[in-house]
């Protein structure tokens, strides 16, 4: 024991700095000279070194022990400071400095409510141009009755007398490597660091209960299948005095039988006659809001598409709308009369067509172009 430093020269603290002052200190010299970090040969030796000082420094029953005795002191050897294997207690200060911690989890400290998810499924114009609607989710709130907090009105949960509050309790072990310390959460308190004598008889000592609460939901216009709503606090409740989670609402979008959307664009189709696409035409071409005049120029093949600006969807988040494409689909006719058969035999014969009847008809050779044959 001789030749071991001073715990105090170790971790450069004067003997009445506070218990702040020591956990800063060990904190800066073990970031120094932990192994992971410093590749200096001699890294691990004072890492070690600077670990047994701040398992007897932050101990108070250790510190006064080592205050009084020194390295001497014979109940130093039941710390695990210094033996083979370790003591894993205070190992969770040097990963909550390396991975951005600050220190061990309050069990009694507030908590966030858990998010919550809802699937709504609306109709396709309801998307385009936004709905309000009112919808009931289950939940849990924290209990009226007992405000949070367990237990029956008149009384409050006490301190956990096997972990002290901390919701945890140490398990030592002796193993061929030196004297193991695990640990675990509190069996006693099951982690919570109360023990609830008088339960409340709404919660059943849980502090919260499940409620069905009704939500109004602001659907905006130009919403799209697959979209998320986010509902701040609107989620399940917390626990000690904690925010509640956040809702997320998301959107499914019913097919409509004649318009389709691609982002914030509207296609459909119209049908029209050989006559139409041939002479042209003016029809009547359904939007999202009202009909309107759509000319056809003579000569236009099918497929052909038409655009109308502005006919679309508002946008989720600019200013206008999209259009909509219209495109032509020239319908062959099934069944002709003699009458249309001879006058199509006579366009066909004007333009030097063949039109006997074990050769390909007119109407054949468009049913297959429009196939894509």
């Amino acid at each position: 024991m001789a030749g071991k430093r001073d715990y105090y020269e170790v971790l450069g603290v004067s003997k009445d700095a506070s218990d702040e002052e020591i956990k800063k200190a060990y904190r800066k010299q073990a970031r120094t000279y932990h192994p992971d970090v410093n590749k200096a040969d001699d890294a691990e030796s004072k890492f070690k070194e600077v670990k047994e000082a701040y398992d007897v420094l932050s101990d108070g029953q250790k510190k006064a022990g080592y205050d009084q005795y020194g390295h001497v002191d014979p109940n130093q050897g039941m710390g695990g400071g210094s033996s083979g294997g370790g003591d894993f207690g205070g190992m969770g200060d040097i990963f909550d400095m390396f991975f951005g911690g600050g220190g061990r989890r309050d069990p009694n400290a507030p908590q966030r409510g858990n998010d919550l998810q809802y699937t709504m499924t609306i109709e396709f114009k309801e998307a385009v141009f936004g709905k309000e609607s009112d919808i009931t989710i289950p939940r849990t709130e924290s209990c009226d009755t007992c405000f949070g907090s367990g237990a029956k009105p008149g009384t409050k949960p006490h301190t956990c007398h096997t972990c002290h509050g901390s919701g945890q309790e140490e398990v030592i072990q002796n193993t061929p490597f030196g004297r193991m310390a695990n640990r675990r959460s509190c069996s006693t308190c099951s982690g919570t660091g109360k023990i609830i004598k008088e339960r409340c008889g709404s919660c059943h000592g849980q502090g919260k209960v499940k409620k069905q609460r009704k939500i109004h939901v602001k659907i905006p216009a130009g919403v799209d299948d697959g979209a998320q709503l986010r509902m701040t606090g609107e989620g399940e409740g917390g626990l000690r005095g904690g925010p509640s989670g956040d809702l997320y609402i998301v959107i499914r979008v019913k097919a409509h039988d004649f318009f389709e959307r691609e982002g914030d664009d509207i296609y459909c189709e119209i049908p029209l006659t050989f006559a139409q696409v041939a002479l042209g035409d003016e029809v009547e071409v359904p939007t999202l809001t009202e009909k309107i005049k759509l000319k056809i120029p003579a000569g236009t093949q099918t497929g052909t598409f038409f655009r109308l600006r502005g006919k679309g969807v508002p946008r989720l988040r600019g200013i206008g709308q999209g259009d909509q494409h219209v495109k032509v689909v020239v319908i062959t006719p099934s069944n002709l009369n003699d009458e249309q058969k001879v006058l199509l035999r006579q366009i066909a014969s004007l333009d030097g067509e063949k039109t006997h009847e074990h050769e390909q008809s007119f109407f054949d050779r468009v049913k297959k172009a429009f196939r894509g044959d």
